[in-house]
């Protein structure tokens, strides 16, 4: 089971999130850069806005797939305090200045001029095109939270079971479409998986 493409994964998920068609306080978050075409069909078919939410993951040094924290939009900082306990403090500046650095090239980038992002009072639908461990996911939720979301959706069209569980707990709804134990990488449930350009993701948020 899967999909042609992220365009149909993000209509089937807006079938499964029509509860949310037209509220005025709901927007669609897409995750840069694969989330953007799914958010983007999800905000078409259920008449809500689209925005981007660009989240960097402060990876552990020797394991970047581990995350320590994450970065968001407006200089949010979110810590998962018990493993950067486990790291000096010139770790952490390292990747925490690399990671600003690209942060904020992808801000200027992908935000078109809009203001910053202001999510207060609002329901926020992150939407990413997979969840493998979930760590990219899980930041994003933080990162809201700190922005004042009323209400945190996670909704994505494939993930691995376990990163949905642990998620599940993060976030006020989480919505996937096709859960996997042995998940193994995004890219299977696909046929079209290509790699996205800046430039495809400026076109479809602008």
């Amino acid at each position: 089971m899967g999909f042609r493409n992220r365009v149909e994964a993000g209509s089937a998920l807006a079938d499964r999130l029509a509860g949310y068609a037209d509220r005025p306080d709901a927007v669609a978050l897409g995750l840069v850069r694969g989330g953007v075409p799914v958010a983007a069909e999800v905000a078409r078919r259920l008449r809500i806005p689209l925005d981007v939410l660009v989240v960097r993951k402060l990876g552990v040094p020797w394991a970047p797939e581990v995350a320590f924290g994450a970065l968001g939009p407006g200089g949010v900082q979110v810590l998962n305090e018990d493993i950067a306990a486990r790291l000096d403090e010139d770790e952490i500046d390292l990747v925490v200045r690399h990671e600003t650095m690209e942060l904020r090239r992808r801000e200027r980038l992908f935000r078109l001029g809009r203001p910053p992002l202001d999510l207060t009072g609002r329901t926020a639908i992150i939407i990413d095109d997979g969840l493998a461990t979930g760590a990219t996911a899980g930041a994003a939720v933080a990162v809201t939270r700190t922005l004042s979301a009323a209400r945190v959706v996670l909704a994505t069209p494939v993930g691995a079971t376990a990163a949905v569980t642990r998620l599940t707990s993060l976030a006020d709804e989480v919505v996937c479409l096709l859960k996997e134990s042995d998940f193994g990488a995004v890219s299977r449930y696909y046929d079209d998986f290509r790699q996205l350009a800046d430039s495809d993701v400026t076109r479809l948020l602008s």
